[in-house]
């Protein structure tokens, strides 16, 4: 693969790459965009395997560990704690009326409820939240995210394989625009959660 002058963030993933700890640093930042943070951690894999795509699948195997792990971490908490403090984790990680949504169709159809979820990149905790506190069945939850975002991990690193330098050029056009945007998502989601 062909490579322009390297940009800072490109230097940064190199050094990522190189580093004897970086899957685990995936792995962490794959469990933290589960429970917590609602940017969707392709902002960090789609540059990383557009540079790196000798390690994409290894890139997409971590991050979905992460996820899975965070999923069962956020699953147990829906059936230990929802009963106790339901609302103010429903508040932190969504709304009522989503909770309430998905719980819903959970009830019609759970499993291709969560796998969809799984699959678009919108944040997963009230999917986790939901599905422990409904009773619905552990290994079907697992189930379902691991095949949702196996879907979108795994098929970050087909796209690449399949249309990598086009890719690369285009995500080097558009790299500083997509970073700054995640930084405005970012900085308006941690404003929305101290002002209400």
């Amino acid at each position: 693969m062909s490579r322009h002058k390297l940009t800072s963030s490109q230097d940064w993933l190199d050094r990522l790459n190189e580093s004897r700890h970086a899957l685990w640093l995936l792995f962490g930042l794959s469990m933290l965009e589960t429970l917590l943070i609602p940017i969707p951690i392709e902002v960090i894999l789609i540059p990383w395997m557009l540079w790196h795509p000798d390690r994409k699948w290894t890139i997409a195997a971590v991050a979905l560990a992460g996820n899975l792990t965070a999923a069962s971490l956020g699953y147990v908490l829906g059936v230990t704690a929802m009963d106790q403090w339901g609302d103010t984790l429903i508040g932190f990680f969504g709304s009522q009326e989503a909770y309430e949504t998905f719980r819903s169709e959970v009830q019609e159809d759970g499993f291709m409820t969560i796998m969809s979820i799984g699959i678009v990149p919108i944040p997963f905790q009230i999917a986790m939240l939901g599905a422990g506190a409904t009773g619905y069945p552990y290994p079907l939850f697992l189930l379902a995210a691991m095949l949702g975002r196996g879907l979108r991990y795994f098929g970050l690193a087909l796209l690449v394989a399949l249309v990598g330098d086009a890719a690369l050029r285009l995500w080097e056009r558009h790299s500083r625009a997509v970073g700054l945007v995640g930084i405005a998502l970012f900085s308006v989601w941690i404003w929305y959660e101290v002002t209400t």
